[in-house]
């Protein structure tokens, strides 16, 4: 088949890669200079199935609440808040439902693991080399969190995962340069998970599916999608349309607004993150893998030569204005753990990244309802660790195969309800 992909984030590309060794002839177009320029860029770069959760859960109204009081809060309301927001958050509280909460968890945990191995098996296959370190520690300060964490463990047992309760001083083990003076009451210790750098991988696995023959076409923005021709593409700015098999819509939140034209409504918002990336000054003094702050939600991740601290989550505002507030969170988050690690007089990348985040949690992966019209989209601040599966996913659909997992709730349909 002729298949065009809109996207070339981490969700594009290995997209592309699947269908492309499936055997198709495939296109990519980008409406950036590069591949995973946007949400793929500089994120946390964690992949915890386990942790893989919709942040639409009971209780989470009261903790946004709470956090819009503090000022290293981790959730934050922006001004302005677009009609888009609004709605968006009136479907997020409805989703907060235990029942509701639950069944999409499932969802979104199956499809992590079954993206970690395959992650692992492209990794093998093609064997990429990029910047990438096993376990991740997820650091308790107080007793009071580690009492309010035990039912999140109870979500990673009935998950599957492999972690262990440990006490400081095993926790200080696993990572020496933990600050001695930061008060740390214990942590959760998941061995099997890792962190991983996504743009590299992304790249690199652009490189390999041009080799088998998909084509990367870049600064194009794509025009919304045609009634009477949905799987013809043409350029915003004017051009003839191309006519394909299949299109697959992976372009994050721009999907929204060139699916609308043919009927789908979908309710995604960006819910934005930061990150600073910072080259490492004493690799003694900075983490051996991943480590998360639990009361602040931030990540510190090794990748390389460089230290990562990434987190946050604000609903308004712009891509285009950096939070001073949320930046200065992910530098105290690093200070207080591990002061002196990296060199941050010089050489510090600031980032800000719209993931783009349907109101429950799940991304949307497979037919559209629309003949020849394929979804992957809506991943969120997941997309990182749902990528490679999601993208298999949608090949074996293609193909007509059984992809051998369980993908209720995860089609396009379950936004009508």
């Amino acid at each position: 088949m002729k298949i065009a992909i809109v996207g070339a984030g981490i969700v594009g590309v290995t997209t592309a890669w699947e269908l492309v060794s499936d055997g198709h002839e495939v296109t990519v177009f980008e409406r950036r200079g590069a591949a995973a320029e946007e949400a793929s860029f500089a994120n946390a770069g964690v992949v915890a199935p386990g942790y893989v959760t919709p942040w639409a859960a009971p209780g989470m109204r009261g903790k946004v609440l709470r956090s819009l009081l503090s000022s290293h809060g981790a959730v934050k309301l922006r001004w302005p808040l677009a009609s888009r927001d609004i709605g968006w958050l009136s479907r997020w509280q409805k989703a907060c439902k235990l029942e509701t909460y639950l069944a999409n968890r499932a969802r979104m945990q199956r499809l992590a693991f079954y993206s970690r191995n395959r992650l692992h098996e492209v990794t093998e296959a093609r064997e990429l080399s990029y910047e990438r370190s096993d376990g991740y520690l997820v650091l308790l300060r107080s007793k009071c969190e580690k009492k309010l964490v035990q039912p999140g463990l109870d979500v990673l047992r009935a998950a599957g995962s492999v972690f262990k309760e440990i006490d400081a001083d095993e926790a200080r083990l696993i990572e020496p340069a933990l600050n001695p003076e930061a008060p740390l009451a214990g942590a959760i210790h998941l061995p099997d998970d890792e962190v991983a750098n996504c743009r590299q991988f992304a790249l690199l696995l652009k490189w390999e599916a041009e080799s088998l023959g998909a084509q990367f076409h870049f600064n194009c923005d794509i025009a919304p999608l045609s009634r009477a021709a949905p799987t013809s593409l043409s350029l915003a700015s004017g051009s003839d349309p191309v006519r394909y098999d299949a299109v697959v819509m992976c372009a994050g939140l721009a999907s929204a607004s060139l699916l609308r034209p043919l009927g789908l409504r979908i309710p995604m918002a960006p819910v934005y993150g930061h990150s600073i990336s910072a080259p490492i000054r004493e690799p003694l003094n900075a983490p051996r893998s991943a480590v998360m702050d639990e009361r602040y939600k931030v990540a510190i991740s090794r990748l390389g030569q460089r230290v990562r601290v990434a987190g946050g989550a604000e609903i308004g505002g712009s891509l285009d204005t950096m939070n001073p507030a949320a930046v200065q969170t992910l530098y105290k988050v690093l200070h207080d753990w591990f002061p002196g690690a990296a060199t941050l007089q010089s050489g510090v990348q600031q980032w800000k990244g719209a993931r783009p985040m349907l109101p429950d949690g799940p991304p949307v992966l497979g037919a559209s309802g629309i003949p020849g019209v394929w979804l992957n989209l809506g991943h969120g601040s997941s997309g990182w660790a749902l990528s490679c599966g999601s993208a298999r996913v949608l090949g074996d659909l293609i193909a007509g195969q059984d992809p051998g997992i369980d993908l209720e709730g995860l089609g396009v349909e379950r936004l009508s309800l």
